[in-house]
């Protein structure tokens, strides 16, 4: 235990280590974190009449992205499956790379709730043993552990792997086996978990609908590895890491499958909501074309749904999705459209109009903003600290040398 706690130490040394260009990306990120940081205070100080969260719209911004968020999480199952499972080996060689992703996602999914609540030094009602978490009958309490059960999840495959990698052996499928086998469904259950806590609100019959679970499923399977077929390359680029093309190219090809599920199954809940013409297709009227001349997130999904709809057609063709150029803008199309229509486009029309029939239109406030672009900066820097961590073990600069548990040696980085 004694060298294990050393080597960790010596290993997390290559934090410090880098060029300027390494330097200059953590001050940036630095920047934004602090005037998050600022923005968090003054409104831990004066409460959330900072932010444009009213009675008629209680979740905002902050809730819009955890659900994005949560989604990212969860994508990581689509190369745990083909990596672990199937023994796919372009694809297993950068698994490591998408569970530190997962890791990382699921941390700001946890700032993102805390920033939303009024009071966040009172969370240690819904801890497990120390408070009331109320188990089972809370969403809320399912919601608590299922994140946390697969933060746990992939922290403890990653650091073994990476522990077996620093001492020059390979991980031993028995050990982490069955980790494995329950982290596929443990990254469904965090998404199906989201998508019941709106469920449950039977008087928001926007969300009340059954088919909004395998919609949140699907739409994670395009931004998350969209995300990641960013990184794997700038990985690539700036690091000695070997990432096969074909480990990219099946990837795009796995979103253009879902990305088809993704727009099937909005369209299905367009035409059940439209072509009801009920009093409930009110929420889905103002997003899409305003409500009583109130049009505030009309431009916004109308450009996410032609994002999508794009990016499908450039992930759908191999021309194009094996052409690094279109696939980099079909996936940035992926992340902003996914990010509008499961972050703002769901959550606002929620409330709209409100149980008295009121329409709140709701706007972030600049103070929701900073906070936001804030926990974004961390969990960049987050990503970079852990991949600073693990790219050195991951490529073999880095190895310990055990002799009878007294002794230890590290090769030079």
């Amino acid at each position: 235990m004694k060298n294990l706690i050393r080597n960790f130490f010596i290993a997390g040394r290559q934090v410090l280590i880098g060029d300027k260009t390494y330097y200059a990306w953590i001050a940036f990120l630095s920047v934004f974190i602090l005037l998050g940081l600022s923005a968090y205070v003054d409104q831990l100080h004066r409460g959330l009449i900072t932010t444009a969260m009213r009675d008629q719209a209680s979740w905002g911004l902050y809730i819009s992205n955890f659900t994005f968020l949560v989604g990212v999480a969860a994508a990581a199952v689509l190369l745990v499956i083909p990596a672990y499972l199937y023994n796919f080996k372009p694809i297993k060689e950068i698994v490591l790379f998408g569970e530190l992703l997962a890791i990382t996602a699921i941390i700001m999914c946890i700032l993102f709730i805390m920033v939303d609540m009024g009071r966040p030094l009172r969370v240690w009602h819904i801890l497990p043993f120390i408070g009331s978490m109320h188990f089972p009958s809370s969403l809320l309490a399912w919601d608590v552990v299922v994140l946390n059960g697969y933060l746990a999840i992939n922290t403890i495959i990653v650091f073994y792997v990476l522990y077996q990698l620093s001492i020059g052996k390979e991980y031993k499928m028995s050990v982490i086996g069955p980790l494995i086998i329950l982290s596929i469904p443990w990254a469904v259950s965090i998404h199906t978990v989201t998508a019941f806590l709106y469920n449950g609100l039977s008087a928001r019959p926007f969300w009340n609908a059954s088919i909004l679970a395998p919609r949140f499923l699907a739409s994670a399977f395009c931004s998350g590895p969209a995300i990641m077929l960013i990184l794997f390359q700038l990985i690539r680029k700036k690091s000695d890491v070997e990432i096969d093309d074909r480990a990219i190219f099946k990837i795009a090809e796995l979103i253009a499958y879902a990305m088809g599920l993704n727009l099937f199954l909005l369209g299905a809940e367009a035409f059940k909501e439209f072509y009801s013409g009920t009093i409930h297709s009110y929420p889905i009227e103002y997003l899409y074309f305003g409500l009583h001349g109130k049009t505030a997130l009309v431009p916004w999904i109308w450009s996410a749904t032609i994002l999508n709809i794009t990016a499908f057609f450039l992930f759908l063709f191999p021309r194009t999705r094996e052409n690094f150029t279109t696939l980099n803008i079909g996936c940035i199309f992926v992340i902003i459209g996914v990010y509008i229509e499961k972050g703002m486009g769901l959550i606002v029309p929620g409330f709209v109009p409100d149980t008295l029939g009121e329409i709140y239109e709701y706007i972030p406030t600049t103070s929701e903003i900073v906070i936001t672009m804030g926990i974004w900066a961390l969990g960049a820097m987050l990503y970079t600290v852990l991949l600073k961590f693990a790219v050195p073990i991951y490529t073999g600069k880095l190895r310990f040398e055990m002799k009878e548990q007294k002794s230890y040696k590290a090769s030079p980085s």
